[in-house]
């Protein structure tokens, strides 16, 4: 009979070597001199016994064990050195010495944390050439932007006093910034997946990134293509109705990650709404036929520039918002969120879902000051397609457009009180 204590070594032992063999089928894919699909799983297991050993003999087990598979990597390398002229690159030996680590991780309170880095290690060996062609693709702009994005996010952020100031005690300084990286963080997932798939990417997946880098920028490019070049309306206006129903979804997400805890509360009806636009988006898509579409040129939301203004804008948001519940009550939000949604959406979503966690504004007022802002948006949009656009393109989204605005509307005056 195998006891409990057995039962959980021999589970760590597989972990350990399940991890080994998926790094090292993707190395000896790769045709890697060091180590392949049996010496990985070796450099695993001998991780997870180290750091069972050292249960009882102490850390310099594993530190031995570190040591034994740094010097087998280094004597690999001096002997490619003596042999070739070449010189390679050191991701396997890295590789070798990350799986040690995960498999020593393996016996610790940590054990999800090891199954991740060594799935991880594993993707992102094989992810080695879509990664370099995205890196060839990138520009000095664009590096520069990351760079920026990297400084505010994780070096400003923290910096940043966590502590509530100002009349109503709503603007903190940390939470404002957090939303900041928040809102652009989404943006820059959307650009660099934008940069992964090109500028050809196909009407839905233009429809997709544009959505998630910015609705309102994709509305005015594709106006202006359709101003340029008359026939791509009804490809342009599926593009603009597609962005805007991943900027429903968008609004969401922020929601359960700004205030998880009264997500269930405003989900529903946010959910139908964007069930509404995801319906209409597949009828116009079905009733055009075509295989892709160019993608204009999309700008790099993590400029600094950019984040200060919506950093300041959320701040004038927030502030107003809790000014005006005070003085005249939760209906004045309505039309703050009219105004801010000709704006911004996400600034109006953040600071209602903010309040809302705090207990400072209901649930049901909650959705219908976000709902309000996306209808005041998606009206926006419409109007700057037209001005932007031509007759054209208004007549391609005068239809979705209208149901989806009778849709929000229904949801506003028709969904019941909780």
């Amino acid at each position: 009979m195998i006891d409990t204590m057995d039962s959980a070594v021999f589970g760590t032992l597989s972990l350990a070597f399940g991890l080994g063999l998926l790094v090292g089928l993707q190395r000896e894919r790769a045709g890697s001199a060091l180590g392949g699909i049996r010496t990985f799983p070796l450099i695993s297991l001998l991780g997870a016994v180290c750091g069972l050993l050292a249960g009882r003999w102490g850390g310099l087990v594993v530190a031995a064990g570190f040591l034994g598979v740094a010097s087998v990597a280094l004597l690999a390398n001096l002997d490619k050195f003596h042999h070739s002229e070449e010189i390679t690159g050191q991701t396997t030996e890295v590789a070798a010495l990350l799986i040690f680590a995960a498999g020593a991780l393996l016996t610790t309170e940590y054990r999800s944390a090891a199954i991740v880095v060594g799935g991880l290690t594993a993707v992102l060996l094989y992810l080695k050439q879509p990664m370099h062609a995205f890196a060839g693709r990138l520009t000095e702009c664009d590096i520069q932007a990351i760079m920026r994005f990297a400084i505010v996010s994780l070096i400003v952020l923290p910096l940043l006093p966590n502590a509530e100031f100002g009349p109503y005690r709503v603007l903190n300084p940390h939470e404002i910034w957090w939303m900041v990286v928040l809102i652009v963080g989404i943006g820059l997932a959307g650009y660099v997946s934008y940069r992964i798939f090109g500028r050809r990417s196909g009407v839905l997946l233009s429809g997709i990134l544009g959505g998630l880098v910015s609705s309102t920028a994709t509305t005015v490019a594709y106006a202006r293509r359709v101003r340029e070049s008359p026939p791509v309306a009804s490809l342009s206006a599926i593009i603009i109705v597609i962005a805007s129903t991943i900027a429903a979804g968008r609004v969401i997400v922020e929601v359960a990650i700004v205030a998880p805890r009264v997500l269930s509360a405003v989900v529903l009806p946010l959910a139908a709404f964007l069930v509404l636009m995801m319906v209409i988006s597949v009828v116009m898509i079905c009733s055009v036929h075509r295989d892709g579409n160019d993608m204009p040129e999309q700008a790099n939301p993590a400029e600094l520039k950019s984040a200060l203004i919506f950093g300041a804008l959320y701040a004038v948001v927030i502030f107003a918002t809790a000014a005006a519940k005070d003085y005249f009550g939760d209906r004045a939000l309505y039309g703050l969120a009219a105004i801010s949604g000709v704006v911004d959406v996400d600034a109006i979503t953040l600071s209602t879902a903010r309040l809302a966690a705090a207990d400072r504004l209901g649930a049901d007022t909650t959705w219908r000051v976000i709902l309000t802002a996306m209808l005041t948006n998606l009206l926006f949009k419409t109007g700057v397609a037209w001005a932007l656009g031509s007759t054209r393109l208004l007549l391609r989204l005068v239809l979705p457009i209208a149901a989806t605005l009778a849709g929000g509307l229904a949801l506003l005056l028709a969904w019941p009180q909780t």
